[in-house]
């Protein structure tokens, strides 16, 4: 593997830059998520807008989604190794770069590619979170994790209402500036505020294994996010399904194997690396299909008689309560995880969001009711996103932070590629005509929220089999991380 540079004092000094670090890093991993969700208000008008087809301009989603897959954990292998600020700046690069070409331009070509560039953006929350390992004392960097990890929910519900108040009163457009001028200004502060961290994993860059992930991941999420559009049984989907299970076993076969690969699968298969994975992978299903389920929910007309037909500007207001109790509950998640272990709070968080569907199940006709659902289920995904990456800092060498985070961000991404697919799916199902349109029926929405329940629970099952953390863990691990080799980390790291 290449000797492994010496860790580096964390930062303590108390000048403006060292205390700017973690908002001007929370700023980015906000900012990420707002250019996840900004194009969704403009999704009905983009084909008149465009005049492109309703299937071509649902690619703008699609394409952020796939890139953001395939770039995560590759931008996470090269933070490890190149820098992870470089990274960090080139990532939120791509993405401002992609929102001045979308303001720029009309032609849904144009537009596609521009949101492919802005997936690059995914890679943003782990490369933070492996800079705030490197940065801060211990005593700091519970807390910044917690909120850099809550950052996802808190930019989902600021994007929506603000995307929406745009495209409401100012060419849609202007978006599109409004996030390239946001992206131009995290570019700089990161320039000014965030040092680079000296930790490096020296080594070549698996571009085979790379492109390996790339064309298995897309084959998978592809399938996954077209299926319902394509049909399940369809060539295309079966074909792509098949080409992913060939292509990814092709690649963990060739990643066992190579002495410097992408993603160190032996690491991923101990248990508590492993483990914390799925339980990402399930906790960003469930998750996701409480904001899904609650835009369609409040936005269906009244004469469904559950829907309340409001507006998406009222509609993204709903779930701003959830981003801003994913705010103010970051720190105590983070008190939790410090006095009972990361652990026991992904197994409470999950078991808080099974606990907010159940009210969701209970009434989902009163405003009040879908706005008190929706914040329990946030509270959990607080609780369960803020505990995950701390398992895994306590659970690899710190010049593997990075990528192994950004293998833990990609599981949540494909978790909610999996929501996606499977709430339309439910949906789909259970129709009833309105004023001869085919819209979905309560139960289709109470059927969501069970399923989603149950997945929540059972990620608070895998959470709890993640064994405990060996005593002197930690320092075990930095330990075998000084002495670089593979044999010294995978002795330190056999209790995990």
């Amino acid at each position: 593997m290449g000797q492994t540079a010496a860790i580096p004092e964390p930062l303590h000094e108390s000048g403006l830059k060292s205390r700017l670090t973690v908002p001007v890093l929370a700023y980015g991993g906000i900012l990420m998520a707002v250019m996840q969700t900004v194009v969704v208000p403009l999704l009905p008008d983009l084909p008149a807008l465009t005049g492109a087809s309703p299937g071509a301009v649902s690619w703008m989603v699609t394409a952020t989604l796939l890139a953001g897959a395939v770039l995560t954990p590759v931008l996470g292998r090269a933070g490890d190794m190149y820098g992870k600020r470089r990274v960090l700046m080139a990532a939120l690069t791509l993405m401002t770069l992609g929102s001045v070409l979308c303001a720029l331009s009309s032609h849904i070509g144009v537009l596609i590619a521009a949101r492919t560039l802005s997936g690059a953006a995914a890679a943003v929350v782990p490369l933070s979170i492996s800079i705030l390992r490197d940065e801060l004392p211990p005593e700091r960097r519970g807390s910044a994790v917690a909120l850099m990890s809550s950052t996802v929910g808190i930019g989902a519900a600021l994007g929506l209402p603000l995307a929406a108040l745009i495209v409401q009163y100012a060419n849609w457009h202007t978006m599109f500036w409004v996030t390239g001028a946001l992206g131009a200004a995290g570019v700089i502060l990161v320039r000014w505020a965030v040092r680079e961290s000296p930790v490096r994993q020296p080594g070549r860059f698996d571009v085979a294994g790379a492109l390996g992930l790339a064309v298995g991941l897309v084959c998978l999420l592809l399938g996954v996010s077209q299926g319902g559009q394509w049909g399940w049984g369809s060539a295309r989907v079966v074909g792509l399904f098949a080409g992913a299970v060939v292509v990814l076993g092709l690649w963990c076969a060739r990643q066992l194997r190579s002495r410097e690969p992408l993603v160190d699968l032996r690491l991923v298969a101990r248990p508590r690396v492993g483990l914390s994975h799925v339980a990402a992978l399930l906790a960003g299903f469930a998750f996701y299909a409480n904001t899904l389920v609650t835009a369609q929910l409040v936005q269906a007309p009244e004469a469904t008689g559950y829907g309340l037909g409001l507006s998406i500007v009222a509609t993204g207001l709903c779930l701003l309560p959830g981003g801003v109790v994913m705010l103010l509950l970051s720190p105590v998640s983070a008190r939790i995880s410090a006095a009972r272990g990361p652990r026991v709070t992904l197994v409470l968080g999950a078991l808080v969001i099974a606990a907010g569907y159940v009210v969701r199940i209970a009434d989902s006709r009163d405003l009040w009711m879908i706005i008190t659902g929706a914040t329990v289920v946030a509270v959990g995904t607080t609780l369960a996103y803020s505990a995950l990456p701390t398992l895994i800092l306590r659970a690899v060498p710190a010049e593997q932070t990075a990528s192994a985070s950004g293998v833990n961000v990609l599981l949540r991404t494909v978790g909610q590629a999996g929501s996606s697919a499977a709430v339309a799916a439910i949906l789909v199902h259970h129709t009833r005509p309105v004023a001869g349109v085919p819209v979905p029926a309560l139960h289709g929405y109470q059927l969501a929220f069970v399923m989603a329940g149950g997945v929540a629970v059972v990620a608070a099952v895998a959470a709890w089999c993640i064994p405990a953390e060996p005593s002197g863990g930690a320092e075990d691990v930095r330990r075998a991380t000084e002495g670089g080799t593979r044999g010294a980390r995978d002795e330190a790291l056999e209790g995990a």
